[in-house]
C-alpha cells in the first residue's frame, strides 16, 4: 500500500499515545459538535478534538443574532439547539425572528450537555500538529497527530475547522480567494467595481493633506472587474455589548492603541451630519442586534466599522504564527475601535455619548475580559470537491437528488478591500447582497474527490465558490449539514465503504426521521407542521 509524503513527517514515534475511535472529529465549531453529535447518536464511539477550550465556534463566540434567512427550513437537530436555547427564556417555538437570538453561554451550555449526553469524547486544548498533522496510507486518512503528541486514529475523520487545517494537510484541493466570472458562469464573481452597500455614499479624499495615503486604505489600482482574486472577505469580532449599568464594562484604552488609524473614519464622521441632517450615533457605525438580559450583538454597518477591511487576506494559508498575528491585530482594532469612538475628540458628541452608554458584557466571555474567544473567519479555504456548489445552484438550478439539508440565507459577502480610486476618492470593494429563494445542499459538496481522500468529510470548508459560500457559510447550514456528515460517517463505517459511496436514500432517510428538511416541497409543510424531533 502506497504512503503519501505527508505521512513521513508525521511517522509515530514509540513515545506517541495512540487513542482510537470510530470518527474523529476536528475543529469544535457549531458544525463539529453536530457532526459528532449526530455520530454518536448513530452509535458510533466519536472523538472531538478542538484547539481551544471552548465549543461551539462563532454560534457561542458573539454571533447571537443567528443567520437563519427562512427559518421553515432549518430542521433536525439545529431547529433542537434553538428550540432548547428559547426555552432558556420560556419561548417555546420557533415562531418569529426574535426566539432564534439567545446568549453565548446558554449555546455553549447546551452543546456541553448534548456531547457528554451522547457521550462523545470531547478533548480541549488538542491542536494539529502544523506539519505532518495527518498520517495518511493511500488515500485514506489513518490518524491526526497533534501538538501534544497524542495520535488519533480513526476509521473515518471530519474536519469542521473554520480552517480545514486537516483537509489542507490531507493533500485535498482548494481554493482561497474570489474565482473570475468565467470559472462557473456566475455573475456576482469576482472583483465587483459596483459595490453599494457599506459604501461611502459621498467622496472623501483617500489621502492627507501632503497626499500621503491614510491608513487602512490599499493604494490600488481597483483590478479589473470580475475577475479572480485571492483575496478573501472581511473578519471581524462579534461583541455581546449591554446598557447595563450593573453588567456593564467600560471601555480602557487598549496596549497599543493608535488613534492616527482612524483618520478615514474621523473624516467620515466629520461629515456625517452634512450629508445626512443627522448626528451619528453608534447604529451609524455598528449593527446591533438585541435580545435578554438588555444585551446585544454587535456586527459591522456602514463603509468604516468592525470590520478590518483587507487584513484577513493571508489568513487561510498563514502559519499558526501568522495567524495569531492576524487574530492579535483584529483584536487591537476592535478595542481601539470602540476607545476611538468613546473617548476621542474630533467624534462627534452624540456618538461619543452613545458609544459609553454601551460596554462589554460582564457575564460573557467571562475567561477573556468580555472579549470574544472566536474570530469570525466568514471564508478560508474551501474545498474542489467530487461537486462545487455556484450560483447557480442558489439561484436557478436549486433542487438536488442528493440533498442534505436546505440553505435560503442571501448571498452575503463583506467587503473585500478599501481602494484608493484614480480620482483620488476612497472606495470599499466586494460586498454582495443578493436574495436568494430555499435551496438544496448537494451531499457531493461535503465530499473530497475520491482520488485524493475516501474517508474524510470537510462540513465547513466545503466545496462551493465564492459566491455560493457567501450564503452557505452561515451556522445553521454548518450545523445541519454537520448533522448530515455524522450520519454519512456512521453509514461509512457500518458499510465498510468510502464516504463517496455512502448509500444516498440511507442517509436521507435517517436525516428526514430526525427532522430535516432535505427538498422544496417539504419546506411548504413544515411552515405549518412540526418536524418529528420536536414532538
Amino acid at each position: 500500500m502506497s504512503v503519501t509524503a505527508s505521512t513521513f513527517a508525521a511517522i509515530p514515534s514509540a513515545r506517541t499515545s495512540t487513542i482510537t475511535a470510530d470518527l474523529v472529529v476536528y475543529g469544535g465549531t457549531a458544525s463539529g459538535v453536530m457532526t459528532a453529535y449526530s455520530a454518536a447518536r448513530q452509535g458510533l464511539h466519536v472523538i472531538l478534538l478542538e484547539p481551544t477550550q471552548h465549543l461551539g465556534g462563532m454560534v457561542t463566540g458573539g454571533l447571537s443574532a443567528t443567520d437563519h434567512g427562512y427559518f421553515p427550513i432549518i430542521g433536525g437537530y439545529t431547529r433542537e439547539f434553538y428550540k432548547e436555547a428559547a426555552a432558556t427564556y420560556g419561548q417555546q417555538e420557533l415562531d418569529h425572528a426574535k426566539d432564534w437570538l439567545s446568549e453565548p453561554k446558554v449555546g455553549e451550555a447546551i452543546f456541553n450537555r448534548w456531547l457528554k449526553k451522547a457521550k462523545v469524547d470531547v478533548r480541549l486544548g488538542e491542536r494539529l500538529k502544523e506539519h505532518g498533522g495527518v498520517e495518511m496510507q493511500g488515500k485514506q486518512v489513518t490518524a491526526l497527530l497533534t501538538e501534544d503528541g497524542k495520535r488519533w486514529q480513526g476509521k473515518v475523520f471530519a474536519d469542521c475547522s473554520y480552517e480545514g487545517d486537516a483537509m489542507a494537510e490531507a493533500h485535498v484541493s482548494y481554493v482561497v480567494g474570489r474565482e473570475g466570472s468565467d470559472t462557473y458562469g456566475e455573475s456576482l464573481a469576482g472583483v465587483r467595481p459596483d459595490t453599494p452597500k457599506h459604501q461611502f455614499l459621498w467622496k472623501i479624499s483617500a489621502y492627507d493633506d501632503h497626499h500621503k495615503l491614510l491608513p487602512l486604505i490599499d493604494p490600488g489600482p481597483l483590478a479589473k472587474g470580475k475577475s479572480a482574486d485571492r483575496k478573501v472577505q472581511a473578519y471581524n469580532f462579534r461583541l455581546i455589548l449591554t446598557d447595563d449599568p450593573v453588567n456593564r464594562m467600560p471601555w480602557t484604552r487598549p496596549a497599543g492603541y493608535e488613534p492616527s488609524q482612524f483618520a478615514l473614519l474621523k473624516r467620515y464622521l466629520q461629515t456625517y451630519k452634512e450629508h445626512t441632517g443627522k448626528d451619528p450615533v453608534l447604529r451609524t457605525v455598528t449593527n446591533p442586534v438585541c435580545f435578554v438580559h438588555r444585551k446585544c450583538d454587535f456586527n459591522n454597518n456602514g463603509p468604516f466599522s468592525t470590520d478590518y477591511i483587507g487584513k484577513s487576506w493571508t489568513y487561510p494559508d498563514a502559519s499558526y504564527a501568522e495567524r495569531q498575528k492576524i487574530w492579535n491585530e483584529h483584536m487591537l482594532y476592535t478595542q481601539s475601535f470602540f476607545y476611538f469612538l468613546a473617548t476621542d475628540p474630533s467624534v462627534p458628541q452624540s456618538l461619543r455619548d452613545d458609544t459609553n452608554k454601551w460596554g462589554r458584557a460582564k457575564d460573557e466571555f467571562t475567561d477573556s475580559n468580555g472579549w470574544p474567544r472566536q474570530l469570525y473567519i466568514r471564508e478560508g479555504r474551501r474545498m474542489i470537491g467530487v461537486y462545487v456548489m455556484h450560483q447557480a445552484d442558489l439561484q436557478t438550478d436549486r433542487t438536488k437528488s442528493d440533498s442534505i439539508a436546505m440553505g435560503s440565507y442571501n448571498s452575503d459577502s463583506h467587503n473585500v478591500q478599501r481602494v484608493a480610486m484614480p480620482d483620488g476618492s476612497v472606495f470599499n470593494e466586494g460586498d454582495v447582497q443578493v436574495p436568494v429563494q430555499p435551496y438544496e445542499i448537494s451531499f457531493r459538496a461535503i465530499l473530497p474527490k475520491p482520488e485524493q481522500v475516501t474517508n474524510l468529510l470537510v462540513p465547513v470548508c466545503l466545496s462551493a465558490s465564492h459566491v455560493a459560500y457567501s450564503s452557505l457559510r452561515m451556522e445553521p447550514q454548518y450545523m445541519m449539514i454537520g448533522q448530515a456528515a455524522g450520519v454519512a460517517a456512521a453509514l461509512a463505517v457500518e458499510g465498510g465503504v468510502p464516504v463517496q459511496q455512502v448509500p444516498i436514500e440511507r442517509l436521507q432517510a435517517i436525516l428526514r426521521k430526525d427532522g430535516t428538511i432535505l427538498h422544496l416541497d417539504q419546506q411548504a409543510q413544515h411552515a405549518t407542521s412540526k418536524i418529528r424531533s420536536e414532538r
